[in-house]
């Protein structure tokens, strides 16, 4: 069985607007529902933690989600901060050497199949895995003045996605080291990379999309009523 952590702390300031990104509603139910639904409807996903701002008024202050427990707890200021709080509140049957999903609250549209393979391959590795994408398009590097300085090769490059998967202990000191050096990451496999440490690339659906914009936000909607 796996608990996942749900960094949720974030306000969305890209977004806009008065209400953080997560608690948007979409078919009526707020994005950070969808999200949940999603990891906890995976049968070997026990529970969730879900880390909040210490202001958070939004929250519905559940204690269970789908029959599964749910953990809240007060995140930090960055993503790290927030994931770090997030592995201190799992419960203590989750131990040092078990693995771990950490997934964004605003990508709320994870496959079933996808969570499935990123479980499956992701413990057999000694390290641990997180579902990517490789990148299809054609990438140019941006000169100051808006131009196109160069063509960038896209071959064995992709897109890093939600949820990944890392053993409790291993994760933490990771990115405790990562912010001891100063060293801001952007994600989970950032603070393995900065380890010396090759998690594993598992290709995931494209449409494993984080919402950070209103056309995000309708495309979900959209999605959602074609299912």
């Amino acid at each position: 069985m796996t608990w996942v952590v749900i960094p949720a702390a974030g306000r969305g300031a890209r977004f806009g607007g008065d209400v953080p990104k997560q608690y948007l509603e979409v078919a009526g139910e707020p994005l950070i529902v969808h999200t949940l639904r999603a990891l906890l409807a995976h049968p070997t996903v026990e529970g969730a933690v879900v880390v909040l701002t210490e202001d958070d008024a939004h929250w519905p202050r559940w204690t269970s989600f789908a029959d599964k427990p749910v953990i809240a707890c007060i995140g930090g200021d960055e993503r790290a901060d927030s994931v770090l709080a997030g592995l201190a509140a799992l419960p203590e049957s989750v131990r040092p050497d078990d693995f771990v999903l950490i997934h964004d609250a605003a990508r709320p549209n994870l496959r079933l199949d996808d969570l499935d393979q990123l479980l499956e391959r992701g413990r057999n590795d000694p390290v641990g895995a997180i579902l990517a994408s490789p990148v299809r398009d054609t990438l140019k590097r941006a000169g100051d003045d808006g131009g196109i300085d160069a063509t960038e090769p896209r071959e064995r490059l992709w897109r890093a996605f939600t949820p990944q998967l890392f053993r409790r202990l291993q994760l933490t000191r990771a990115l405790e080291s990562a912010r001891d050096a100063g060293v801001a990451v952007t994600d989970e496999a950032m603070a393995m990379e900065h380890q010396g440490l090759r998690p594993l690339l598992i290709e995931g659906v494209d449409d494993n999309f984080k919402v950070t914009t209103a056309a995000d936000l309708s495309l979900f909607e959209f999605i959602l009523s074609r299912r």
